[in-house]
């Protein structure tokens, strides 16, 4: 209510309680004025009566919303659910226009501020980890958004076909540049000790050979399972700023990470990055659906965010600017603080357990989130048992871990990989994965070590019931 509503309602009410209530609005309305003022996430968390109110403020601003509103067009925001509309806040034209996803639409100011505000508080997070100069949400998951990186660089290097590709064993990666109709240049990497580490010699070889300006790019990757760890991002930065060859950096789940964000600050810096992709659900825990596209040059970002064709669903924006308006720069950091401390928890937990069981942490320091166990005696015990293992955790609700046997094979739009999703031909061991990623609690880790110990005693015992029967049928063969 505006200063003449609440006037009047001191004729109803005893006017010390209508001050009291006017005043208390105006606590919410100072939050808003700040988020509106500085365009950053507040640094503590809103309460969710300051958030809906927000929110509801925004979509009176839209057309489908206004009183005796006449629409005669194909897209006046018309729902049929009243259920879809609640859900959505009622904010229903989405975002930008038909040609350009960052444009404000005439029929929806509260949307369009709704997109320039998500857009301004998420770049305000990134820029904990160091200088961005700019981003924007959009309403596709990793892989799409990928793409959309490389489209828009077609149009700078039309020649160009392949793309440098250091191996990560993830679909959608692969996908993303097949997507995009590029070759991939898969490299493979090198082991240095348990790691997988970047092979800096052979990009630059392939480069040489496939001539720099028939090379769209170098995709490389922060965030990944272990043993692989992060890519030489300063060693490939400088190499593409040699050879003036773009470079995307895939940072999935990396704006968790402190290691990974300095890593792309670092690459920046020494080389050339031009744009790095990060997803909404794996950093900012919201529902799948919406990735952040940044860089460090602020008109190539736009470049990117006009290259994606019509409107846009406005529900990553709005799920990740709900988020970080409750949580507020304070609670974020606070989440990114327990999860590293978490993933030393997990790491010692995982020691004790692999030790107990004949088995071993593979030593991956350089991996700042995932972590591996080998699985070499369980291998040993049966050529069944390690995938058994994944099967076994999966039916008691251990989500997350896996379990990677040696030698499988995986077809990828017409591309065989050799012990796929172990990153490498030839690993050598089968191991598990767990990762300790935002979100995660102590309580996550021990009841997950709980099950795996009973999942590797019950399939040891089966080994060793197996082996006697085995020993059993020899022996009254031999006796007869």
């Amino acid at each position: 209510m505006n200063s003449e509503n609440f006037t009047l309602c001191e004729k109803v009410v005893a006017p010390s309680y209508v001050r009291q209530g006017s005043q208390a609005r105006r606590g919410h309305e100072q939050l808003i004025r700040l988020l509106l003022e500085q365009g950053k996430c507040p640094e503590e968390g809103w309460s969710e009566s300051t958030v809906e109110l927000f929110l509801n403020e925004l979509a009176v601003m839209d057309s489908n919303n206004f009183l005796g509103n006449c629409g005669v067009g194909e897209r006046e925001g018309r729902v049929a659910s009243g259920l879809v509309a609640r859900r959505h806040y009622r904010l229903i034209h989405g975002i930008g226009r038909s040609g350009d996803i960052a444009a404000v639409q005439p029929k929806a100011a509260g949307s369009s501020l709704l997109n320039k505000l998500t857009n301004s508080v998420v770049l305000d997070i990134l820029k904990i980890s160091g200088f961005v100069a700019s981003c924007f949400v959009v309403p596709m998951a990793t892989g799409m958004s990928l793409t959309l990186c490389f489209l828009t660089l077609r149009h700078r290097r039309p020649k160009a076909r392949y793309i440098i590709w250091p191996r990560i064993d993830q679909k959608s990666c692969f996908k993303s540049m097949i997507t995009a109709g590029f070759e991939p240049v898969v490299v493979e990497n090198v082991l240095d000790g348990d790691e997988l580490r970047t092979d800096l010699e052979a990009i630059e070889r392939k480069i040489e050979e496939l001539g720099a300006e028939n090379v769209l790019c170098v995709h490389s990757t922060t965030s990944c399972f272990a043993p692989r760890v992060p890519d030489r991002l300063e060693e490939l930065a400088t190499m593409c700023a040699k050879y003036d060859i773009p470079h995307i950096v895939n940072n999935a789940y990396g704006v968790q990470s402190s290691k990974c964000m300095h890593l792309i600050q670092q690459g920046a810096r020494v080389g050339r990055i031009d744009a790095f992709v990060q997803s909404l659900d794996k950093n900012f825990m919201v529902p799948v659906g919406g990735a952040i596209i940044a860089g460090f040059d602020e008109a190539f970002v736009q470049e990117i965010s006009k290259m994606y064709p019509g409107r846009a669903s406005a529900s990553p924006s709005l799920d990740v600017l709900i988020t970080l308006l409750s949580l507020g720069a304070s609670g974020y950091k606070k989440y990114l603080s327990e999860r590293k401390e978490i993933y030393s928890f997990l790491a010692q937990e995982l020691k004790n357990l692999a030790s107990a069981h004949g088995e071993r942490l593979l030593h991956t320091p350089r991996n700042p989130i995932s972590l591996a166990m080998s699985l070499d005696g369980l291998q040993a015990s049966s050529d069944q048992a390690v995938t058994q293992l994944g099967s076994m955790l999966f039916t008691r609700q251990v989500s997350g871990a896996r379990v990677i046997p040696l030698g499988k094979e995986q077809v990828v739009n017409g591309r065989t990989f050799c012990g796929f999703m172990s990153h490498s031909n030839s690993y050598p061991c089968p191991y598990l994965n767990a990762a300790s990623a935002i979100g995660i609690t102590r309580e996550d880790v021990t009841l997950c070590m709980k099950k795996l110990d009973k999942c590797l005693k019950m399939l040891k015992k089966d080994a060793v019931k197996s082996s006697s029967t085995v020993f059993l049928k020899c022996t009254i063969q031999w006796n007869k």
